[in-house]
Parts: C-alpha cells; structure tokens; sequence
C-alpha cells in the first residue's frame, strides 16, 4: 500500500527528503519526534517514558485543540524503516510509508485514513480530510527542513 490507493476514505501528500529511510524512521517511530514535526499545531510531547514504537506499541500524546487533552495510541501497521501507523479510539489512521529513489533520498507519504474509523461520516461532516490534508502538507515540510541540511 501506499498513500491511498484509491481508498475514497483517505488523503495523502508525499515529499522526497534527502535522508535515508532509517534516518526518517528514527523520528517517526519516536513519539517525541511527533510534535517536532506536527504540520497541525495539535501535538504537544509525548506522554510516558516510551522511546521507539514497535507493532502493538500503546502511547499517549498531550494535545492541544483550543484546550488541552490527551490521546492514547496504538501502532497497527509497523515495517522497520518502511510503514508506521497508529490509531486512537477513534480508530482512524495515520499511516507514513517510506520509499527509497537513491541512497540519500527516501519518498515520504503521510496518510490520513478514516475508513476504519468507527463513525466515518461524521469525520466528513467536521471537514476533518481536507483540514487534516492541509497539516500533513505542512507536517511533510517540517520533516524535509528538520533532516536536511
């Protein structure tokens, strides 16, 4: 899989960084990198002492949407250096896929996918895929500026 694949509950946008897929990885799988490169303005820090996330892996984020709460994660897609993806109770994704064009350079594509989600149209009455598009846009960029030089 990768992006959407035409998956009508899903938005994705890709960018090459100069990094290697490991490089990009180490920041994805750590969750004090989520609020390092957060496109949205929502993550805060991590919450616990969690240092990598694995398959299964439970972690929580203290978030900010006009008042400030916290969310528990899983990870339910996991491929060292490849795929990672977690979701909440909510049980939407968020999904990055890396794949390597040259020895520096790896294609990032972040998704947002609300169709495993326990209540989609209510996701696409709150306009959640286009906001959320536009902050993986965002997200996308603050991870090229955070790993090249």
């Amino acid at each position: 899989m990768t992006g959407c694949d035409g998956n009508e509950r899903c938005v994705s946008d890709s960018v090459v960084v100069e990094a290697t897929p490991a490089e990009i990885f180490a920041i994805l799988a750590s969750p004090e990198g989520h609020a390092r490169i957060d496109g949205s303005g929502t993550v805060q820090r991590a919450k616990g002492d969690v240092e990598k996330l694995t398959m299964g892996t439970k972690f929580g984020m203290n978030m900010r949407f006009g008042i400030p709460y916290s969310i528990s994660n899983v990870v339910v897609e996991y491929e060292e250096d490849r795929r990672i993806a977690w979701r909440h109770m909510g049980r939407h994704r968020w999904r990055y896929e890396l794949e390597p064009i040259s020895d520096t350079e790896t294609l990032v594509t972040e998704s947002f996918d609300w169709s495993t989600a326990l209540v989609p149209k209510a996701i696409e009455k709150a306009g959640y895929p286009a906001k959320n598009l536009k902050s993986i846009t965002a997200t996308l960029d603050r991870l090229k500026k955070l790993l090249e030089p």
